[in-house]
Protein backbone atom coordinates (compact mmCIF):
# COMPACT_ATOMS: atom_id res chain seq x y z
CA UNK A 1 0.00 0.00 0.00
CA UNK A 2 2.83 2.43 0.81
CA UNK A 3 4.63 3.98 -2.15
CA UNK A 4 8.37 4.10 -1.48
CA UNK A 5 8.99 6.81 -4.08
CA UNK A 6 6.57 9.09 -2.25
CA UNK A 7 8.25 8.33 1.08
CA UNK A 8 11.68 9.14 -0.34
CA UNK A 9 10.46 12.33 -2.05
CA UNK A 10 8.98 13.69 1.19
CA UNK A 11 12.23 13.10 3.08
CA UNK A 12 14.37 14.59 0.30
CA UNK A 13 12.24 17.75 0.20
CA UNK A 14 11.84 18.11 3.98
CA UNK A 15 14.25 21.07 4.20
CA UNK A 16 12.34 22.97 1.52
CA UNK A 17 9.06 22.17 3.27
CA UNK A 18 10.36 23.57 6.56
CA UNK A 19 11.67 26.68 4.80
CA UNK A 20 8.23 27.24 3.28
CA UNK A 21 6.59 26.80 6.67
CA UNK A 22 8.93 29.32 8.28
CA UNK A 23 8.33 31.84 5.50
CA UNK A 24 4.57 31.52 5.94
CA UNK A 25 4.91 31.70 9.72
CA UNK A 26 6.82 34.98 9.52
CA UNK A 27 4.24 36.48 7.14
CA UNK A 28 0.84 35.64 8.70
CA UNK A 29 -2.40 36.80 7.10
CA UNK A 30 -5.80 36.79 8.78
CA UNK A 31 -8.98 35.18 7.48
CA UNK A 32 -10.02 36.42 4.03
CA UNK A 33 -6.76 38.38 3.81
CA UNK A 34 -4.53 35.52 2.59
CA UNK A 35 -3.58 37.27 -0.67
CA UNK A 36 0.19 36.82 -0.46
CA UNK A 37 -0.11 33.31 0.92
CA UNK A 38 -2.48 32.16 -1.81
CA UNK A 39 -0.31 33.79 -4.48
CA UNK A 40 2.74 31.94 -3.14
CA UNK A 41 0.82 28.64 -3.15
CA UNK A 42 -0.47 29.24 -6.67
CA UNK A 43 2.98 30.12 -8.03
CA UNK A 44 4.56 27.08 -6.38
CA UNK A 45 2.01 24.70 -7.90
CA UNK A 46 2.26 26.25 -11.34
CA UNK A 47 6.04 25.93 -11.21
CA UNK A 48 5.59 22.21 -10.49
CA UNK A 49 3.42 21.95 -13.58
CA UNK A 50 0.24 21.20 -11.61
CA UNK A 51 -2.93 22.86 -12.91
CA UNK A 52 -4.12 25.43 -10.38
CA UNK A 53 -6.77 28.13 -10.17
CA UNK A 54 -7.46 30.90 -7.74
CA UNK A 55 -10.77 31.03 -5.91
CA UNK A 56 -12.63 34.11 -4.67
CA UNK A 57 -11.12 35.86 -2.93
CA UNK A 58 -8.11 33.97 -1.55
CA UNK A 59 -8.42 30.20 -2.00
CA UNK A 60 -6.48 27.97 -4.38
CA UNK A 61 -7.52 24.66 -5.95
CA UNK A 62 -5.15 22.47 -7.94
CA UNK A 63 -5.66 19.20 -9.81
CA UNK A 64 -3.03 16.55 -10.39
CA UNK A 65 -4.16 14.27 -13.20
CA UNK A 66 -2.86 10.73 -12.92
CA UNK A 67 -1.59 8.69 -15.83
CA UNK A 68 -4.52 6.30 -15.58
CA UNK A 69 -8.26 6.81 -15.20
CA UNK A 70 -9.81 6.46 -11.78
CA UNK A 71 -11.49 8.24 -8.90
CA UNK A 72 -10.71 11.68 -7.45
CA UNK A 73 -9.50 12.25 -3.91
CA UNK A 74 -9.23 15.72 -2.37
CA UNK A 75 -6.64 16.83 0.18
CA UNK A 76 -7.27 20.01 2.16
CA UNK A 77 -5.07 22.47 4.04
CA UNK A 78 -6.12 25.77 5.64
CA UNK A 79 -3.99 28.93 5.35
CA UNK A 80 -5.21 31.69 7.69
CA UNK A 81 -3.55 33.03 10.83
CA UNK A 82 -4.98 34.47 14.04
CA UNK A 83 -5.15 37.82 15.83
CA UNK A 84 -2.66 36.65 18.45
CA UNK A 85 0.56 38.32 19.51
CA UNK A 86 3.57 36.03 19.02
CA UNK A 87 5.37 35.41 22.31
CA UNK A 88 8.14 33.27 20.82
CA UNK A 89 10.41 36.27 20.42
CA UNK A 90 13.59 34.22 20.08
CA UNK A 91 12.48 32.49 16.86
CA UNK A 92 14.41 33.44 13.73
CA UNK A 93 11.15 33.12 11.81
CA UNK A 94 8.85 34.86 14.30
CA UNK A 95 5.89 36.83 12.97
CA UNK A 96 6.71 40.13 11.33
CA UNK A 97 3.12 41.32 11.79
CA UNK A 98 2.28 42.87 15.15
CA UNK A 99 -0.72 41.15 16.71
CA UNK A 100 -0.86 38.39 14.10
CA UNK A 101 0.60 34.89 14.16
CA UNK A 102 0.08 31.33 13.01
CA UNK A 103 -1.03 30.17 16.44
CA UNK A 104 -2.89 27.11 15.16
CA UNK A 105 -0.52 25.50 12.66
CA UNK A 106 -2.11 26.47 9.37
CA UNK A 107 1.30 27.50 8.07
CA UNK A 108 2.36 23.91 8.73
CA UNK A 109 -0.70 22.47 6.96
CA UNK A 110 -0.02 24.55 3.87
CA UNK A 111 3.65 23.60 3.70
CA UNK A 112 2.89 19.91 4.24
CA UNK A 113 0.29 19.84 1.47
CA UNK A 114 2.66 21.57 -0.95
CA UNK A 115 5.28 18.92 -0.13
CA UNK A 116 2.68 16.21 -0.67
CA UNK A 117 1.74 17.71 -4.02
CA UNK A 118 5.37 17.68 -5.11
CA UNK A 119 5.80 14.06 -4.02
CA UNK A 120 2.63 12.91 -5.75
CA UNK A 121 3.66 14.73 -8.90
CA UNK A 122 6.77 12.53 -9.00
CA UNK A 123 4.57 9.41 -9.40
CA UNK A 124 1.69 10.92 -11.38
CA UNK A 125 2.05 8.52 -14.31
CA UNK A 126 1.35 5.64 -11.93
CA UNK A 127 -1.68 7.25 -10.27
CA UNK A 128 -5.05 5.77 -11.32
CA UNK A 129 -7.17 8.88 -10.95
CA UNK A 130 -6.81 12.47 -9.83
CA UNK A 131 -5.69 14.27 -6.70
CA UNK A 132 -7.28 17.63 -5.91
CA UNK A 133 -5.45 19.99 -3.57
CA UNK A 134 -7.63 22.44 -1.65
CA UNK A 135 -5.83 25.39 -0.05
CA UNK A 136 -8.56 27.02 1.99
CA UNK A 137 -8.87 30.50 3.50
CA UNK A 138 -10.79 31.56 6.60
CA UNK A 139 -11.01 28.39 8.65
CA UNK A 140 -10.64 30.39 11.85
CA UNK A 141 -13.92 32.21 11.18
CA UNK A 142 -15.64 29.01 10.00
CA UNK A 143 -16.64 30.44 6.62
CA UNK A 144 -13.82 29.37 4.30
CA UNK A 145 -14.81 25.75 3.69
CA UNK A 146 -18.41 26.65 2.95
CA UNK A 147 -17.27 29.24 0.41
CA UNK A 148 -14.90 26.77 -1.24
CA UNK A 149 -17.67 24.16 -1.48
CA UNK A 150 -19.95 26.71 -3.17
CA UNK A 151 -17.18 27.37 -5.69
CA UNK A 152 -16.94 23.69 -6.58
CA UNK A 153 -14.08 22.51 -4.38
CA UNK A 154 -15.49 19.00 -4.04
CA UNK A 155 -17.48 18.70 -7.26
CA UNK A 156 -16.66 15.32 -8.76
CA UNK A 157 -14.68 14.27 -5.67
CA UNK A 158 -15.09 10.73 -4.30
CA UNK A 159 -13.32 11.22 -0.98
CA UNK A 160 -11.81 14.08 1.03
CA UNK A 161 -9.03 14.04 3.62
CA UNK A 162 -7.65 16.70 5.93
CA UNK A 163 -5.02 16.99 8.65
CA UNK A 164 -4.61 19.17 11.70
CA UNK A 165 -1.29 19.39 13.50
CA UNK A 166 -1.92 18.69 17.19
CA UNK A 167 0.23 20.00 20.04
CA UNK A 168 -1.57 17.75 22.53
CA UNK A 169 -0.24 14.66 20.78
CA UNK A 170 3.36 13.40 20.84
CA UNK A 171 5.41 14.30 17.77
CA UNK A 172 4.58 12.24 14.67
CA UNK A 173 1.77 10.22 16.23
CA UNK A 174 -1.46 9.95 14.24
CA UNK A 175 -5.06 9.86 15.45
CA UNK A 176 -8.12 9.26 13.28
CA UNK A 177 -11.04 7.31 14.70
CA UNK A 178 -14.40 6.60 13.04
CA UNK A 179 -17.24 8.78 14.26
CA UNK A 180 -17.20 12.17 16.03
CA UNK A 181 -13.90 14.06 16.03
CA UNK A 182 -14.75 17.77 16.37
CA UNK A 183 -17.95 19.30 17.72
CA UNK A 184 -20.33 21.67 16.01
CA UNK A 185 -19.46 25.23 17.05
CA UNK A 186 -22.13 27.91 17.25
CA UNK A 187 -22.25 31.50 18.50
CA UNK A 188 -25.12 33.16 20.36
CA UNK A 189 -25.73 36.78 21.23
CA UNK A 190 -28.30 37.91 23.80
CA UNK A 191 -29.33 41.55 24.24
CA UNK A 192 -31.33 42.53 27.29
CA UNK A 193 -33.29 45.79 27.49
CA UNK A 194 -34.35 47.32 30.80
CA UNK A 195 -34.76 50.84 32.10
CA UNK A 196 -31.77 52.79 33.32
CA UNK A 197 -31.64 55.33 36.06
CA UNK A 198 -29.88 56.58 39.16
CA UNK A 199 -28.05 53.95 41.21
CA UNK A 200 -29.70 55.32 44.35
CA UNK A 201 -33.23 54.81 42.97
CA UNK A 202 -33.51 51.15 41.86
CA UNK A 203 -37.25 51.12 42.43
CA UNK A 204 -37.68 53.32 39.35
CA UNK A 205 -35.51 51.13 37.12
CA UNK A 206 -35.22 47.74 35.45
CA UNK A 207 -31.65 46.61 36.06
CA UNK A 208 -30.16 44.63 33.17
CA UNK A 209 -27.10 43.84 35.27
CA UNK A 210 -29.38 41.69 37.44
CA UNK A 211 -31.12 40.21 34.39
CA UNK A 212 -27.88 39.34 32.63
CA UNK A 213 -26.33 37.87 35.77
CA UNK A 214 -29.41 35.75 36.43
CA UNK A 215 -29.38 34.52 32.84
CA UNK A 216 -25.75 33.45 33.07
CA UNK A 217 -26.47 31.45 36.22
CA UNK A 218 -29.76 30.00 34.97
CA UNK A 219 -28.40 28.59 31.71
CA UNK A 220 -25.92 26.44 33.63
CA UNK A 221 -28.84 24.04 34.06
CA UNK A 222 -29.46 23.65 30.31
CA UNK A 223 -26.77 21.01 29.94
CA UNK A 224 -26.83 19.66 33.51
CA UNK A 225 -30.62 19.28 33.70
CA UNK A 226 -32.10 19.15 30.19
CA UNK A 227 -29.50 17.19 28.20
CA UNK A 228 -29.05 13.41 28.50
CA UNK A 229 -25.99 12.83 30.73
CA UNK A 230 -24.71 10.31 28.17
CA UNK A 231 -24.48 13.10 25.59
CA UNK A 232 -21.68 15.67 25.40
CA UNK A 233 -22.46 19.39 25.24
CA UNK A 234 -20.95 22.70 26.34
CA UNK A 235 -22.54 26.13 26.77
CA UNK A 236 -19.98 28.83 27.50
CA UNK A 237 -20.41 32.57 28.10
CA UNK A 238 -17.32 34.34 26.80
CA UNK A 239 -18.34 38.00 26.89
CA UNK A 240 -20.67 40.15 28.97
CA UNK A 241 -21.04 43.92 28.60
CA UNK A 242 -23.30 45.69 31.10
CA UNK A 243 -23.68 49.34 32.08
CA UNK A 244 -21.65 52.50 31.67
CA UNK A 245 -20.87 53.90 35.14
CA UNK A 246 -20.70 52.86 38.81
CA UNK A 247 -23.76 54.88 39.89
CA UNK A 248 -25.98 54.31 36.86
CA UNK A 249 -28.33 51.34 36.71
CA UNK A 250 -27.74 49.63 33.37
CA UNK A 251 -30.44 49.90 30.73
CA UNK A 252 -28.71 47.52 28.30
CA UNK A 253 -26.72 44.35 28.59
CA UNK A 254 -25.17 42.14 25.93
CA UNK A 255 -23.91 38.59 26.30
CA UNK A 256 -21.99 36.43 23.80
CA UNK A 257 -21.26 32.75 24.07
CA UNK A 258 -20.73 29.50 22.25
CA UNK A 259 -22.45 26.11 22.07
CA UNK A 260 -20.56 22.89 21.30
CA UNK A 261 -22.00 19.39 20.80
CA UNK A 262 -21.97 16.40 18.45
CA UNK A 263 -25.66 15.55 18.06
CA UNK A 264 -27.84 17.74 15.76
CA UNK A 265 -30.88 17.11 17.98
CA UNK A 266 -28.99 18.37 21.04
CA UNK A 267 -27.89 21.39 19.02
CA UNK A 268 -31.52 22.22 18.16
CA UNK A 269 -32.58 21.71 21.77
CA UNK A 270 -29.95 24.05 23.23
CA UNK A 271 -30.73 26.76 20.70
CA UNK A 272 -34.40 26.62 21.71
CA UNK A 273 -33.58 26.58 25.44
CA UNK A 274 -31.39 29.66 25.18
CA UNK A 275 -34.34 31.56 23.69
CA UNK A 276 -36.70 30.31 26.42
CA UNK A 277 -34.28 31.11 29.27
CA UNK A 278 -33.53 34.59 27.91
CA UNK A 279 -37.19 35.57 27.48
CA UNK A 280 -38.33 34.18 30.82
CA UNK A 281 -35.41 35.62 32.80
CA UNK A 282 -35.97 39.07 31.30
CA UNK A 283 -39.73 38.86 31.93
CA UNK A 284 -39.25 38.07 35.62
CA UNK A 285 -37.58 41.48 36.10
CA UNK A 286 -39.76 43.40 33.63
CA UNK A 287 -37.23 43.58 30.80
CA UNK A 288 -37.05 42.16 27.28
CA UNK A 289 -34.58 39.95 25.41
CA UNK A 290 -33.43 39.41 21.85
CA UNK A 291 -31.45 36.30 20.91
CA UNK A 292 -29.39 35.71 17.79
CA UNK A 293 -28.15 32.16 17.28
CA UNK A 294 -25.52 31.77 14.57
CA UNK A 295 -24.70 28.27 13.40
CA UNK A 296 -21.00 27.88 12.72
CA UNK A 297 -19.32 24.60 11.85
CA UNK A 298 -21.03 21.25 11.73
CA UNK A 299 -19.67 18.38 13.79
CA UNK A 300 -16.78 16.57 12.07
CA UNK A 301 -17.84 12.94 11.80
CA UNK A 302 -15.21 10.66 10.29
CA UNK A 303 -16.59 8.10 7.86
CA UNK A 304 -15.68 4.62 9.08
CA UNK A 305 -13.95 3.23 5.99
CA UNK A 306 -11.94 6.43 5.46
CA UNK A 307 -10.81 6.56 9.09
CA UNK A 308 -9.73 2.92 8.96
CA UNK A 309 -7.75 3.68 5.80
CA UNK A 310 -5.92 6.51 7.61
CA UNK A 311 -5.05 4.13 10.45
CA UNK A 312 -3.82 1.49 8.01
CA UNK A 313 -1.72 3.97 6.04
CA UNK A 314 -0.19 5.47 9.19
CA UNK A 315 0.55 2.05 10.64
CA UNK A 316 2.32 0.88 7.48
CA UNK A 317 4.14 4.17 6.88
CA UNK A 318 5.25 4.99 10.43
CA UNK A 319 4.73 1.85 12.49
CA UNK A 320 1.81 0.53 14.53
CA UNK A 321 2.96 2.47 17.60
CA UNK A 322 2.39 5.75 15.77
CA UNK A 323 -1.39 5.31 15.78
CA UNK A 324 -3.27 6.32 18.91
CA UNK A 325 -6.83 7.13 19.89
CA UNK A 326 -7.67 10.78 20.59
CA UNK A 327 -10.97 11.45 22.31
CA UNK A 328 -13.37 13.77 20.44
CA UNK A 329 -12.75 17.45 21.13
CA UNK A 330 -15.23 20.25 21.62
CA UNK A 331 -13.12 22.37 19.31
CA UNK A 332 -14.68 23.39 16.00
CA UNK A 333 -13.35 22.72 12.49
CA UNK A 334 -15.03 23.78 9.25
CA UNK A 335 -13.69 20.71 7.44
CA UNK A 336 -17.16 19.46 8.37
CA UNK A 337 -18.63 21.26 5.35
CA UNK A 338 -16.63 19.04 2.99
CA UNK A 339 -17.83 15.94 4.81
CA UNK A 340 -21.41 17.12 4.32
CA UNK A 341 -20.82 16.67 0.57
CA UNK A 342 -18.55 13.61 0.26
CA UNK A 343 -17.23 10.85 2.56
CA UNK A 344 -13.84 11.31 4.13
CA UNK A 345 -11.91 11.77 7.34
CA UNK A 346 -9.87 14.22 9.35
CA UNK A 347 -6.67 13.18 11.12
CA UNK A 348 -4.55 14.68 13.89
CA UNK A 349 -0.76 14.57 13.63
CA UNK A 350 1.01 15.09 16.94
CA UNK A 351 3.56 17.90 17.25
CA UNK A 352 3.93 18.23 21.02
CA UNK A 353 7.44 17.97 22.41
CA UNK A 354 8.25 19.53 25.80
CA UNK A 355 12.00 19.38 25.04
CA UNK A 356 11.40 21.70 22.07
CA UNK A 357 8.75 23.77 23.91
CA UNK A 358 6.03 22.82 21.41
CA UNK A 359 3.47 21.54 23.91
CA UNK A 360 1.62 24.89 24.15
CA UNK A 361 -2.10 24.95 23.42
CA UNK A 362 -3.40 26.02 20.04
CA UNK A 363 -4.25 29.76 19.88
CA UNK A 364 -1.66 30.57 22.57
CA UNK A 365 1.00 33.17 21.85
CA UNK A 366 3.74 30.60 22.46
CA UNK A 367 2.25 27.96 20.18
CA UNK A 368 4.81 26.31 17.94
CA UNK A 369 5.34 22.89 16.35
CA UNK A 370 8.03 20.27 16.41
CA UNK A 371 8.96 20.44 12.74
CA UNK A 372 9.90 16.75 12.76
CA UNK A 373 6.15 16.12 12.64
CA UNK A 374 5.89 17.78 9.25
CA UNK A 375 7.48 14.83 7.41
CA UNK A 376 4.81 12.62 8.97
CA UNK A 377 1.99 14.98 7.99
CA UNK A 378 3.17 15.49 4.43
CA UNK A 379 3.63 11.77 3.85
CA UNK A 380 0.26 10.99 5.44
CA UNK A 381 -1.41 13.39 2.98
CA UNK A 382 0.33 11.81 -0.01
CA UNK A 383 0.14 8.17 1.04
CA UNK A 384 -3.56 8.49 1.87
CA UNK A 385 -4.27 9.82 -1.63
CA UNK A 386 -2.15 7.07 -3.21
CA UNK A 387 -3.78 4.35 -1.10
CA UNK A 388 -7.33 5.54 -1.71
CA UNK A 389 -6.84 5.66 -5.48
CA UNK A 390 -4.98 2.36 -5.77
CA UNK A 391 -6.83 0.20 -3.23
Amino acid sequence: MINQTIKNAIKENSHEMIEIRRKLHSEPELSWEEYETSQFVYDYLIKLGIKARKMEPTGVIAELEGGKKGKTVALRADMDALSVEELNTDLTYKSKELGKMHACGHDVHTAMLLAAAKALDSVKEEIPGNVRFIFQPAEEVATGAKAMVKQGAVDGVDNVFGIHIWSQGATSTVACSPGPAFASADIFNVRFKGQGGHGAMPQACIDTAVIASSFVMNIQSIVSRTVDPMQSAVVTIGKMVVGTRFNIIAENAEIEGTVRCFDPAIRDHIEKQLQVYANHTAAIYGGTAEVDYIRGTQAVINETESAHLVQQVASEAFGEDSVYKEEPTMGGEDFSFYLDEVPGSFALVGSGNAKKDTQWAHHHGKFNVDEDSMVTGAELYAQYAWSFLTK
